[in-house]
């Protein structure tokens, strides 16, 4: 079975793990309230996604 002759050096490592960061949170303009949100997502300011109110809006 094959082992490592030297061990990895934590330059290596880290240089091989630099692409291993999570994806940035992507977040839109609701079409209704101008509020931010994150797509696909109901409206925590007016309620309305895709057109429609599908919840009741949160009270401030």
């Amino acid at each position: 079975m094959a082992v490592p002759k030297r061990r990895t050096s934590k330059r290596k490592k880290r240089a091989r793990n630099t692409h291993k960061t999570a994806p940035a949170i992507v977040i839109q303009a609701c079409p209704r309230c101008g509020s931010p949100k994150r797509p696909h997502r109901v409206c925590g300011e007016c309620g309305y996604y895709a057109g429609k109110q599908r919840i009741e809006p949160a009270e401030a």
